[in-house]
């Protein structure tokens, strides 16, 4: 069997220097149209496949970026995959993507591989706030920004949505709708989107009803379908006079999972028992029961991150780090639609999700 074709092979065809090939590859506009026919004709004709691996290492840097989320299998990071791939093709670049499964032992082994194959730079949804092992990434010259997560020190660039506006936002919709037994569903809380969930809830029960007691938090141990079958449960095995008529779920598999549980139990949604998820997958509008939820701008989040992440590779020390924050919408479907249609401050804290720019 004979090896790959040499850009030797490709030049002696052609009836070109190497150098030529070599320019025709990685600076087409420097050779004639003639002669550039005529390479690409030989690379054809030969099954020619550039070396990216030896480009890279004389380069000095890939046309890759990397990509760390928390799960991979839910559809929000499939969704902000989708915007940081729009992106990243756009400028001729690929991307790997790495999923962490919240581990941060997982997340430090991807972060030396992406440092190893000197990728442009890398998005990141940290498993935990204010990592030094991003500092040092950065320090040793790979940008860094953060997605769906602000940046605690304005070390790099960030791109989030305000999500203690979003749970405010989502409780504020249930007790204007009269629900007086509210529950929120969601953990684990040193995950920072959940903490900032159940604090903007915890904000909007507090000026509503004067104080925090009376707020219902179930426990649950990750974001999936069967962490909500397991809230479920717990709300079905509650005394009927004990169950909260209205629950805010951290996100939309959870949400997903309680209707499925409760469907089980023969606990009508929304009669027994309202439900706002978070995120607004696609799979949210067509439950069998179709949910409210909390819109985030997905693809909008990783097209804007993966810009960010661009500018400061080409800008190098000439970068200013910027903080980008989208604000949230909630979108009202039949899960939470029983006792009131009024919106009633949700006029004032829905801004229809255009982003806040800060410097």
């Amino acid at each position: 069997m004979s090896g790959p074709v040499s850009i030797r092979e490709v030049a002696a065809l052609a009836g070109v220097s190497v150098g030529t090939v070599s320019n025709v590859l990685n600076k087409p506009e420097l050779v004639s149209l003639e002669t550039r026919r005529r390479v690409d004709s030989a690379i054809k004709d030969l099954g020619f496949v550039r070396n990216e691996s030896a480009r890279q290492l004389r380069a000095g840097r890939s046309r890759v970026i990397g990509l760390v989320v928390l799960d991979v299998a839910n559809p929000f990071f499939t969704d902000v995959a989708r915007g940081v791939e729009d992106e990243a093709s756009a400028s001729g670049l690929s991307v790997i993507l790495c999923n962490s499964d919240d581990q941060t032992t997982k997340e430090a082994r991807y972060l030396e591989l992406l440092e190893e194959h000197r990728v442009q730079g890398v998005l990141i949804t940290p498993v935990a706030s204010g990592d030094e092992r991003l500092t040092r990434l950065q320090e040793r010259g790979t940008p860094v920004v953060l997605i769906d997560s602000a940046s605690p020190t304005g070390r790099q660039c960030s791109v989030a949505v305000d999500d203690v506006l979003g749970g405010d936002i989502a409780l504020s919709h249930l007790m204007d709708a009269g629900h007086e037994r509210l529950a929120f569903a969601g953990g684990p809380l040193s995950i920072r989107q959940v903490a900032d969930r159940w604090q903007g809830a915890l904000r909007a029960f507090r000026r509503m009803r004067g104080t925090e007691t009376g707020l219902h938090r179930i426990e649950i141990p990750a974001l999936n379908i069967h962490a909500g079958q397991y809230a479920g449960k717990a709300v079905a095995q509650l005394p009927e006079r004990q169950r909260p008529t209205a629950v805010f779920c951290a996100n939309d598999l959870i949400a997903i999972g309680l209707l499925q549980e409760l469907t089980r139990h023969a606990i009508r949604v929304p009669d027994d028992v309202a439900i706002v998820g978070y995120d607004d997958i696609e799979f949210a509008a067509a439950a069998s029961v179709p949910l409210s939820s909390v819109r985030q701008p997905r693809r909008e989040l990783g097209r804007t991150g993966a810009s960010l992440l661009l500018d400061e590779s080409r800008s190098g020390n000439d970068h200013k780090h910027r903080q980008v924050m989208f604000q949230p919408e909630l979108e009202i479907r039949e899960s939470s639609q029983m006792l009131s249609q009024s919106k009633g401050i949700l006029e004032v804290l829905n801004t229809g999700g255009r982003p806040a720019l800060t410097s």
